[in-house]
């Protein structure tokens, strides 16, 4: 396995290139207002670009990073690791996400982090977030935003694990992802590809993959999914929402208008 991001040393730091952090700043701009200035500002952040092949180690647990990763395209997961060596994912990270904003403000990282599919990552070295955010209050704002609505996803998850029968469990999880899928490509169709294998969604979900499998069966013959081979992609986001009893309040859409 490669070594972790959040062990890396920068070298040959460049500026943006060809608007490679737009997908960035369309994530921010989903859930606050920023000035133009402001845009300018973001987009102009140093960065190291780096491509890492599916199930390559991001942050580790213990570590302090360096940079902060952007995630520019393919999909990622945190996950916590039990003394038995169980994992539980609880977090997936999708195209815009910056990965590790907590390290402006905390000193060690507390989770792993891995690609889940081939993945494309700006590295923006945290001094300078650190200075952007300290000279432009309202792309700190930003940064705060980001983080209290990973953690309102972060409650959200809590529930659904704890409270929530398998069915509106996954039910929930695939309309919070088709709604996020909406938000950063703005895509009017309900079939997006869901990325992540049974078992995967086993650690998500806090099942075991024969459950994730009778269980999708079922919200497949109600029309809400169809698997093609191995692959799974939401059909009708509306009959997921009624299985799931989903209402995205907790995405804080509304936050940017």
């Amino acid at each position: 396995m490669s070594e972790p991001i959040s062990r890396m040393t920068m070298h040959n730091v460049g500026g943006a290139d060809g608007g490679r952090l737009d997908i960035f700043l369309r994530k921010l701009l989903g859930q606050c207002r920023l000035s133009t200035i402001d845009q300018q500002h973001l987009l102009a952040l140093p960065f190291q670009l780096r491509d890492l092949p599916a199930q390559a180690s991001i942050l580790h647990e213990g570590d302090s990073a360096r940079v902060c990763p952007i995630l520019l395209s393919g999909f990622a997961y945190r996950y916590k690791i039990a003394a038995d060596g169980g994992r539980q994912i609880v977090s997936l990270r999708i195209p815009g996400d910056p990965l590790d904003f907590q390290s402006l403000y905390l000193q060690t990282i507390d989770h792993h982090m891995q690609a889940l599919t081939p993945v494309s990552l700006a590295l923006v070295p945290l001094p300078a977030l650190e200075q952007l955010a300290e000279a432009r209050p309202s792309i700190a704002r930003a940064i705060l935003v980001d983080i209290l609505i990973e953690a309102s996803i972060g409650r959200e998850w809590q529930l659904n694990i704890g409270r929530r029968h398998a069915l509106p469990r996954l039910a929930h999880f695939l309309c919070e992802f088709v709604y996020r899928m909406q938000l950063i490509f703005a895509h009017s169709s309900d079939e997006i590809e869901v990325p992540i294998t049974q078992e995967q969604l086993a650690d998500i979900l806090g099942l075991t993959p024969v459950h994730v499998n009778r269980t999708l069966k079922t919200i497949e013959q109600a029309g809400a999914v169809v698997r093609k081979g191995r692959r799974l992609y939401t059909r009708d986001v509306a009959a997921l929402a009624q299985l799931a009893d989903f209402t995205p309040l907790y995405l804080h859409r509304d936050n940017a208008n």
